[in-house]
């Protein structure tokens, strides 16, 4: 099968070649995908450079990509949960950094996989578990929603687009952080805008009419803000700040979970979430697909499509 794959840990997007590697081994309560499409998250590119190595094992060559939505063309040992030409979709993260999901077949656990919304598109589909899994155990975490405001950094991003939705499903009232060029966007998807960076706090004590209830953290960097707009008794919760759990925070980190991916999908055909695709790639352009995420300003998904 084409792949992409890096052979060492690089800062250079452009060492990430294509070439032909041995069909995935089938473990036991597994299922092989032929992928159809893989959405591509901050983690991906940071993994290359190394970043994740305290904590993850590697095995080179690396095959990025831990999203994936595609059909399912074999079945592990044991495995009656699926069947040979189902449509699934799956955060494929394994305990092994290797064999990702930017090819053309992938071999993913069954505890992970769930079916792929009927209302998506391949390329849609492919963008949702990860982004979407992550704002969903987010929001939780800050309790019921229902009659609450929430203030969610980094709104318009790729998951905290997710999350605008999610929480305006949950019933509550959403401010979100955003450059002023996204705002339009925010209000489509049900959130009330405010501007990041200097006078921050101040805008958004101004748009709540006081503190607020809940924040979700999807940029890093902020918690000083969080605390300060955050009312006695709400919660608090980031992505990108492990610091966040020093100061009654809680630092999420998204497990693989097909139950929780299906949960996602429900809330797709129910029409209270969607997902933005903002650019799709071929294998060959994984590289490119790399710079353009890595700048930051991506709204919406990019999706590999082998």
């Amino acid at each position: 099968m084409r792949a992409a794959v890096y052979d060492a840990y690089t800062e250079n997007f452009d060492d990430i070649t294509v070439r032909e590697l041995p069909d995935p081994k089938l473990p036991p309560a597994s299922v092989l995908i032929e992928v159809r499409a893989a959405g591509v998250n901050p983690v991906d590119w940071a993994l290359v450079g190394g970043h994740l190595d305290p904590v993850m094992p590697t095995q080179f060559p690396v095959t990025p990509g831990w999203d994936v939505a595609g059909v399912v063309i074999g079945l592990g040992f044991d495995t009656p949960e699926f069947s040979i030409g189902d449509e699934v979709v799956a955060y494929a993260r394994k305990d092994v950094l290797g064999g990702g999901t930017f090819a053309e077949k992938v071999a993913v656990p069954v505890h992970a996989v769930a079916p792929k919304p009927k209302s998506l598109s391949w390329e849609q589909a492919g963008g949702l578990p990860l982004a979407g899994g992550t704002a969903l155990r987010t929001l939780e975490s800050l309790g019921d929603l229902e009659g609450k405001t929430v203030l969610i950094h980094g709104a318009s991003g790729g998951v905290g687009s997710f999350a605008v939705q999610i929480a305006r499903a949950a019933g509550a009232r959403v401010i979100g952080t955003a450059s002023e060029a996204n705002h339009e966007y925010l209000r489509g998807l049900g959130a009330e805008p405010v501007t990041y960076g200097d006078g921050l706090v101040e805008r958004v004590l101004e748009a709540a009419d006081g503190k607020v209830d809940g924040v979700a953290d999807f940029v890093g960097g902020v918690l000083e803000h969080t605390l300060a707009v955050l009312a006695e008794g709400g919660a608090h919760a980031s992505v990108a700040d492990p610091s966040v759990a020093e100061h009654g925070g809680r630092y999420i980190w998204v497990r693989p979970d097909g139950s929780e991916t299906a949960r996602l999908g429900l809330l797709v055909d129910e029409g209270k979430l969607t997902v933005a695709v903002a650019g799709t790639y071929g294998l060959d352009d994984v590289p490119q697909a790399f710079k353009d995420s890595a700048t930051g300003h991506v709204r919406g998904k990019l999706v590999i499509v082998p």
